[in-house]
């Protein structure tokens, strides 16, 4: 038996998905009824906001917007692929650099070139790779990404994936006029617990998986702020209008120190918060009392943890009253479990 454990279940109807590791959960995916990221639409250029540098589109899925650009018009058509969830009441976030993405490939029409996963160390397996990335790219203009699960994978069933990627991307580079179109939609929980959690693990597809399982329980305690911390301390993680506020308790520990410690516990379980509550945007930590030398430790900390993160973060750094501030990416809808 595998120590992670992936279940794919539906709740309220809804697809979804979660990965367990030692009976804890890691992380969990659930459909919505916005647009998926990933999904990409042939859109039409509306209007501009020269204040922010960016472009409102038009698309099938209401408006959409685009940064940074350059020689756009309005009524121009362009190809544009779902970045991230949108707020309430805001345009959904799209970008023109599409990326098509499997297991194991990532074709990238606009970034030629043959890359593989620096995760991938081994000169002998980067070799056999880079050859068969080049056989079934050839004559191709796109570039291709392999995976870090190329390591261990069939060659065979790389070679399949890139070319599945590759058609798709000439396909829909293929469709780039018309009128605002929906091309491609992002994948759905299921598919991208195949896509990206690629350890080995033991698969669950039995309806009540969710149940026998777990999960549910855990899903419950995320719908509550409050989160035990080791040694006694607490953090509370509570979104706002604004902002996700967080705040990190020692508990009944008066020791000196009990506050470095409680910081450090709440740096290593952050990540873990954030993901699976699907809160992104600005985070404002305001932690437990510990003395200014004890900062470099704390930031390491959670340095570390993100790293280990699939999530888009920038630890932006201290504020004058001694909070900690980040900023992360909106790539899921805030966690809403259906009944």
């Amino acid at each position: 038996m595998s120590r992670e454990t992936i279940v794919l279940d539906h709740l309220g109807g809804r697809e979804t998905a979660a990965r367990l590791v030692g009976g804890r959960l890691e992380d969990v995916l659930i459909d919505s009824d916005a647009p998926r990221v990933g999904t990409i639409y042939r859109a039409i250029a509306d209007r501009p906001v020269k204040g922010q540098g960016g472009m409102f589109l038009r698309t099938p899925d209401g408006p959409a917007f685009l940064r940074q650009v350059r020689g756009l018009a309005p009524g121009q058509v362009l190809l544009v692929q779902v970045t991230g969830q949108a707020e309430a009441g805001k345009a959904l976030p799209v970008t023109q650099k599409l990326l098509f993405k499997s297991r194991y490939a990532i074709v990238t029409p606009d970034a030629p070139g043959l890359n593989i996963s620096r995760r991938i160390r081994d000169d002998d397996r980067r070799d056999v790779l880079i050859q068969i990335a080049r056989s079934e790219m050839e004559g191709s203009a796109m570039g291709l990404i392999l995976r870090s699960s190329c390591l261990d994978a069939e060659d065979d069933e790389i070679a399949e994936d890139i070319r599945a990627m590759a058609d798709l991307a000439s396909a829909v580079m293929g469709d780039a006029a018309g009128e605002a179109e929906v091309l491609t939609e992002g994948d759905g929980p299921h598919q991208l617990a195949w896509r990206d959690w690629s350890a080995p693990a033991d698969v669950i597809t039995e309806p009540g998986g969710f149940e026998a399982e777990g999960v549910m329980d855990q899903l419950e305690q995320l719908g509550h702020p409050h989160v035990v911390l080791s040694g006694g301390a607490t953090m509370y993680v509570e979104p706002t209008r604004a902002l996700i506020a967080v705040d990190v308790n020692t508990g009944g520990d008066t020791s000196p120190a009990a506050g470095h410690k409680a910081n450090l516990a709440a740096a290593r379980e952050l990540p873990r918060q954030l993901r699976l509550r699907g809160l992104g945007g600005q985070i404002t930590l305001d932690l437990a009392p510990m003395a200014k030398k004890d900062r470099r430790q704390f930031e390491d900390a959670l340095r570390a943890a993100f790293r280990a993160d699939p999530g888009e973060t920038a630890l932006v750094g201290w504020t004058p009253l001694g909070h900690y501030e980040l900023q992360r990416k909106r790539d899921r809808a805030p966690l809403e479990v259906p009944s």
